[in-house]
């Protein structure tokens, strides 16, 4: 039976009874292997990848013995039980073996779970699983978990109450982040608020979240529109000795102040712009976004844009510019454009 992506979940906490074969296929090995562990810990249990019930094998332990996987589904426990039969990097070659083994599979007998990588319509395993009515074939595919996906997560990992606006920041960092990464931050999000009382909030996510790669651009870009001028020039000879190209630093400027220019336009004032922003903005850095639409103002933005756009064709011209040192007095000149009177 082929089993829709949409269905995938379900089946995995809920597998259908007498179901002799689980193949588990897909181009994410680490999306295949997360769903693999879950489906194991329903079926024999929350310790089942150690469990003396489970049977591990691979691909190629299968082909020089044939009759290993019939006599692994039918061997008779010692420990009481469900039983399962696992086989790793699995490939078309092992088909006849497991078609074999599912011919002779009777109740009671090990539920086979194959994990395969990414398989085509062609694909020999394929066309057994989703042919025989005693068998589902699962592709798992890298699209983002679906917000009762992350519910079933954050439950798992003892997050049963969080607010609105922290499960709206989960559901974001779950676009952008491996699943695997995803669930150990969950983890120790729930560390983190252990002791806490009262739901989990956007900014105890924001706390836990993944420090940004472009963490460093990010503090500039912050400094620059809070108009601190001073502090520009040390940050960017930071950003200077570790590499980072100018014409990246203009493209992320850019970038935000056309996102707070977007919120200073806003009929609904910044607070309403800022919450039109995709990917959306949650926590400080919410508040910190809004305060800063609103002190620039939308004239004064679209006169930083300006510098921003003549610096970025400047940086990328056959002209011989001292690259850093053009963004730093194009930064420079836009912080002071609404920096405070004295």
């Amino acid at each position: 039976m082929k089993l829709a992506s949409r269905d995938v979940a379900g089946f995995v906490k809920n597998p259908r009874p007498g179901t002799a074969l689980i193949l588990l296929f897909g181009p994410d090995a680490m999306r295949t292997a997360i769903t693999r562990q879950d489906l194991m810990k329903t079926l024999l249990g929350p310790n089942a990848e150690e469990d003396m019930r489970l049977t591990r094998m691979t691909g190629s332990d299968l082909r020089g013995a044939a009759a290993a996987l019939q006599d692994a589904v039918k061997a008779i426990g010692f420990f009481p039980g469900a039983r399962g039969v696992l086989i790793t990097d699995a490939t078309d070659s092992i088909a006849p073996v497991v078609k074999d083994a599912l011919a002779a599979w009777e109740d009671g007998d090990a539920v086979m779970v194959i994990e395969a990588g990414n398989l085509g319509k062609g694909s020999a395993l394929r066309k057994l699983a989703e042919g025989d009515g005693r068998a589902v074939a699962a592709g798992i595919y890298q699209e983002p978990p679906g917000r009762a996906a992350i519910e079933d997560m954050c439950a798992a990992a003892g997050l049963d109450d969080a607010a609105p606006d922290a499960m709206a920041a989960l559901v974001a960092l779950a676009q952008k982040l491996d699943p695997g990464d995803f669930r150990q931050m969950l983890d120790k999000l729930a560390l983190y608020t252990w002791s806490q009382t009262g739901p989990v909030t956007a900014e105890d996510v924001a706390a836990c979240g993944p420090a940004s790669t472009e963490q460093g651009l990010d503090d500039v870009i912050d400094t620059l529109a809070n108009c601190d001028a001073r502090s520009i020039g040390p940050k960017l000879e930071r950003l200077a000795a570790q590499g980072v190209n100018p014409t990246t630093l203009c493209i992320t400027a850019t970038r935000y102040f056309r996102q707070l220019h977007q919120a200073a336009a806003d009929p609904g004032g910044p607070g309403a712009g800022i919450a039109r922003l995709r990917p959306p903005v949650f926590g400080p850095r919410r508040d910190r976004m809004q305060r800063q639409a609103r002190s620039w103002g939308m004239v004064k933005l679209e006169r930083a844009l300006v510098v921003l756009m003549d610096t970025d064709l400047a940086l990328r011209s056959s002209a011989h510019h001292p690259a850093m040192a053009l963004a730093e007095r194009a930064f420079i000149r836009i912080a002071m454009m609404n920096a405070p009177r004295r």
